[in-house]
């Protein structure tokens, strides 16, 4: 069975990494905060290739020396806006991965028996909170047919059909414009603007 088609990083070959290999997909949702989406998303396939691989392996990230990982995040260019504190975090969550899923990122998502299992599964994950737990239920549902019962529910909004609130909305540049648009719509709503 072929990959999905993913839109999240704007590049085809970023893309296509995030659709073959689940820990890249992982791990752009983690760098996505603080930082434009889709540089977040082209992030795994910029780090695989500073590693001189065509994917990313959770052991081989957890093993790898700390200070060279924050060199590979630091770039130039950097894989985000904060290379070494991120570096820490994609390490941690590699870690998680390896011990928890065998290496298996998929496993996480394909051996959840319900919507509420997986989101707890998550919120477990290292630099996964709520809302990105969430948000990462809704995008494996609406982009990659990852749907235990209750998904919807364990996504919240995010599970929205028609929704234009995060990642999990993505498909092509348009909607990535709407979901720039929503969010800087909600930071004007919290500030009061």
């Amino acid at each position: 069975m072929a990959p999905p088609t993913l839109r999240l990083a704007q590049d085809p070959d970023a893309d296509a990494l995030l659709a073959s290999n689940p820990l890249a997909l992982l791990v752009g949702m983690l760098l996505d905060q603080q930082f434009p989406l889709e540089w977040a998303f082209r992030a795994p396939y910029r780090l695989a290739g500073r590693m001189e691989r065509t994917s990313l392996d959770a052991g081989e990230i957890a093993a790898y020396d700390p200070e060279a990982f924050v060199k590979l995040m630091a770039g130039p260019p950097a894989l985000h806006r904060y290379p070494a504190s991120m570096a820490g975090r994609v390490q941690a969550l590699c870690r998680h991965v390896a011990e928890r899923y065998g290496g298996d990122a998929a496993a996480l998502w394909h051996t959840a028996e319900s919507g509420q299992e997986l989101l707890r599964r998550l919120r477990a994950l290292p630099g996964f909170g709520e809302q990105k737990a969430r948000i990462f239920v809704a995008l494996l549902g609406k982009q990659l047919g990852v749907r235990p019962a209750g998904w919807r529910e364990a996504a919240g909004p995010y599970g929205e059909d028609g929704a234009r609130r995060s990642a999990a909305d993505v498909t092509d540049a348009d909607s990535l414009a709407e979901v720039r648009a929503f969010k800087q719509a909600a930071k004007r709503a919290a500030k009061g603007v």
